[in-house]
C-alpha cells in the first residue's frame, strides 16, 4: 500500500518541487494550498487545510515562516498517531518553538533544503537538520527520505546565525544590485563593455530575481541578518571613506587582511579557476 503524504503550500515553488519528488517516489500525494493552484499529474487537490492531514502519513510544510508556526498549531491536534511533520522553512527559531509544542504522538522533522526549485538530483545537495526530540531518529528519517543528500546537523540558534550570511547577505546583496541594474537606461551598451565578474554577478542576481518576493523578504528579514548587515555598512562606509580622502593605504590593507583570512580555510587560484568554468557556462 502506497504511503500517504500532503504538502502544505503545494502551489508554490517549493511546494511544486516536493510534490513532483514525492509522486515519483510513488507515494499518495495530496496538494493544499490556500493562495495557489496545485497542480500536477496524480496529485490529489484538498480545498481544506485540516482534511488534506487527517490520514497522511507524512505532511511536509511548505509554508512562509510567519504562517507556519500558526499551522502547526491548527493541525497537530488532528493529525493521527505516529505522522511525521516534515517543516522546511529557512528561519527556525519561532518554528522549532511550535515543533517542541507539538503533541507526542507526533514525530517531527526539521529540515531546511540549501537547493532551489530548480534542481534534478538530491546528489550533492545540502540539507541542514535541525534536532527536536530525537535527533539521531530525526536525521535517520529525512536521510532515508532524501537519499543522496548531504546532510549537516545544528541547533536552531546556531542555523538562524549562519543562514544570515549564506543566504541573508547575499540575497540583500544582489537584491540591491539587481535594482541598480534594473534603473540601467543604457543597459545594452553596459552588456556590451561588460567583463566576466559583472556578467556572473548579472546572471546570479537575475537567478535570485525569479523567486517570490515573499520569499527573498522572509530570507531578509531574518533577525540575524542586521548584525550583519551593520558590519557590511560599517566596512562600505570606510572604504569610501578612505577612497574619498586618498588614503590608498588603508584601502590596500582592508584587501590585503581580507585575502589573508580568506587563504586560511581557501585556495583562491582555486576560485578563480572555478569563476572561469563559471563564465564559460554563462556564455553558452
Amino acid at each position: 500500500m502506497k504511503k500517504k503524504l500532503t504538502v502544505i503550500g503545494a502551489g508554490g515553488q517549493m511546494g511544486q518541487w516536493f510534490t513532483k519528488y514525492f509522486s515519483d517516489k510513488d507515494y499518495e500525494v495530496t496538494g493544499h494550498d490556500s493562495e495557489n493552484k496545485v497542480t500536477g499529474k496524480d496529485i490529489i487537490v484538498s480545498e481544506s487545510l485540516v482534511g488534506a492531514i487527517l490520514q497522511a502519513d507524512f505532511v511536509v510544510l511548505c509554508t512562509p515562516t510567519r504562517r507556519t508556526p500558526e499551522i502547526i498549531r491548527l493541525i497537530a491536534k488532528e493529525m493521527k498517531r505516529g505522522t511525521y511533520l516534515i517543516e522546511i522553512s529557512s528561519e527556525k527559531a519561532k518554528v522549532v518553538a511550535s515543533l517542541s509544542k507539538m503533541p507526542a504522538k507526533i514525530n517531527p522533522i526539521c529540515i531546511h533544503p540549501m537547493f532551489g526549485p530548480g534542481i534534478k538530483t538530491l546528489k550533492g545537495q545540502n540539507i541542514i537538520s535541525i534536532p527536536i526530540k530525537d535527533a539521531k531518529s530525526e536525521l535517520t528519517m529525512a536521510k532515508s527520505l532524501f537519499e543522496g543528500a548531504n546532510f549537516v546537523t545544528i541547533d536552531a540558534i546556531e542555523h538562524d546565525k549562519k543562514i544570515a550570511v549564506i543566504l541573508g547577505l547575499t540575497h540583500m546583496m544582489n537584491l540591491v544590485f539587481a535594482n541598480i541594474i534594473s534603473k540601467d537606461e543604457k543597459s545594452i551598451l553596459t552588456e556590451k563593455m561588460s567583463g566576466s565578474t559583472f556578467r556572473v554577478q548579472k546572471t546570479l542576481a537575475e537567478s535570485i530575481m525569479t523567486e517570490s518576493p515573499e520569499l527573498i523578504e522572509t530570507i531578509i528579514s531574518n533577525p540575524e541578518i542586521r548584525r550583519v548587515a551593520e558590519d557590511l555598512w560599517k566596512d562600505v562606509g570606510r572604504l569610501l571613506t578612505a577612497v574619498q580622502e586618498s588614503k590608498t593605504e588603508e584601502v590596500v590593507n582592508y584587501i590585503k587582511e581580507c585575502q589573508e583570512r580568506l587563504a586560511k580555510h581557501s585556495d583562491l587560484n582555486e576560485s578563480y579557476k572555478r569563476l572561469t568554468k563559471m563564465v564559460k557556462a554563462v556564455e553558452k
